[in-house]
């Protein structure tokens, strides 16, 4: 890989990190270890090629074009976690797997197009994922961080709240969720 090609790399996996809160690689590589799944069968499951699966993986693609595709890698990842601690068995994640291959999306905010593993209300990271994506949806994190830059002085808050959900990690946002309740 030549100089030009590494840096078009780094700086795909960047911008994967201010879209998706971490590079695609890692996100992809834990989600087909914490789900006992191969790349081929990951690919299958959010509704990519993998060959496309490979690019975004590698850096050599940044951007997930699909929504209802990054609404799936959601899914994948609350699942996981459910798998994780302990509520959700190894079989009812196979089940829930063809459920998320199945689904087409649907509102960001409503949530159509997924069942929920718990029944209950949805987590607090599950709502912040929702509205980082439905923001990262419409535009990009540089042109939200320009959007805030914009806002910063006669509406601070705002401001804040477009960078945190629409540019910034995951863990931030939930931070931020946390602290404006109540």
């Amino acid at each position: 890989m030549d100089a030009a090609q590494q840096e078009a790399t780094a700086r795909a996996r960047e911008l994967q990190r201010s879209w998706y809160g971490e590079p695609l690689g890692a996100l992809f590589r834990r989600l087909i270890d914490d789900l006992g799944l191969n790349q081929a069968r990951l690919a299958a499951v959010l509704g990519l090629s993998a060959p496309m699966l490979s690019q975004l993986m590698s850096g050599q693609r940044a951007k997930i074009g699909n929504p209802a595709v990054v609404q799936r890698v959601q899914a994948l990842q609350e699942l996981a976690g459910h798998v994780a601690d302990g509520s959700v068995s190894a079989g009812e994640a196979t089940d829930r797997m063809e459920e998320i291959k199945k689904s087409q999306g649907g509102s960001v905010l409503t949530g159509t197009g997924h069942t929920s593993t718990t029944g209950g209300a949805p987590t607090v990271r599950r709502v912040v994922r929702e509205i980082q994506s439905l923001l990262r949806s419409v535009a990009a994190a540089g042109d939200i961080i320009d959007a805030a830059d914009s806002l910063a002085p006669t509406h601070p808050e705002l401001a804040e709240f477009l960078k945190v959900y629409g540019a910034g990690r995951t863990a931030d946002a939930v931070a931020h969720y946390e602290g404006h309740q109540g």
